[in-house]
């Protein structure tokens, strides 16, 4: 039986991680907060999930590296340079990194891409994100990638055509731009919806998140299927055969 370890077991999403492995039979290899050694979860490990914190990951990755374990990264947060750490780390083992395990997001995201790629530069895109009042980053992990998706349906780089700030008398939007807001307040686990607007027109395509056990849920069964990998990195779409 294939065993699980976390980076970041006493989070909310390392205590939902727990209660889905509980509910699915699925063996706890333990887990590695702050303070503790990564290595030692590592080497007892079949397969890792890191829901932890920016500054974590690269000893994380390394511990992983080193023994040979794959890991599925859900923090989100992430730098360029956390980035090249995951590709590196990539050429010896398997790596799965997202910006939400959902399975619903993952279809969301597959449809926002087509949407882009087959509506021309005159249909405006924006991005709409809500979460509760402790999230730390913004734009999120998960509006991040749906921005990503959305650029690579129209052929171009998000760095280029990114907008996440309004403030101020800004002038008239650009055309082709990817706009951000972001929202913060109570409990809200997650809300996402990507605007495609035009002259007369519009279309929303929404996913809100009404447990935080569908992240669990996607990120078990990502972490399962991870393990029987090859080196490599992969995205959440080939958790689903997409």
């Amino acid at each position: 039986m294939t065993s699980i370890g976390i980076y970041g077991s006493l989070g909310r999403m390392g205590a939902a991680i727990r209660d889905i492995m509980a509910a699915q039979g699925v063996r706890y290899a333990g887990g590695a907060d702050a303070g503790d050694d990564p290595a030692n979860l590592a080497r007892q490990a079949d397969a890792l999930v890191d829901f932890s914190t920016p500054v974590a990951l690269a000893a994380h990755l390394a511990a992983a590296r080193d023994a040979g374990t794959p890991m599925v990264i859900g923090t989100t947060g992430l730098s360029a340079a956390d980035h090249e750490l995951i590709d590196a780390a990539a050429r010896d083992i398997a790596v799965l990194q997202t910006g939400n395990t959902s399975l619903g997001v993952v279809l969301l995201t597959r449809l926002v891409r087509e949407a882009a790629a087959r509506l021309g530069p005159d249909w405006d895109i924006e991005i709409v994100e809500a979460h509760h009042r402790h999230k730390l980053d913004a734009p999120s992990g998960t509006a991040l990638m749906l921005g990503e998706a959305a650029a690579a349906g129209r052929g171009v780089s998000l760095g280029e055509v990114r907008v996440a700030d309004r403030a101020g008398l800004s002038g008239a939007r650009a055309e082709g731009t990817i706009g951000f807001a972001s929202l913060r307040g109570g409990s809200i686990v997650g809300d996402h919806s990507v605007m495609l607007a035009t002259e007369g027109e519009r279309i929303e395509l929404s996913h809100r998140a009404e447990d935080r056990a569908i992240f669990a849920r996607g990120a078990v069964r990502a972490a399962l299927w991870l393990a029987d990998q090859p080196a490599g990195r992969y995205t959440m779409d080939a958790v689903l055969g997409l």
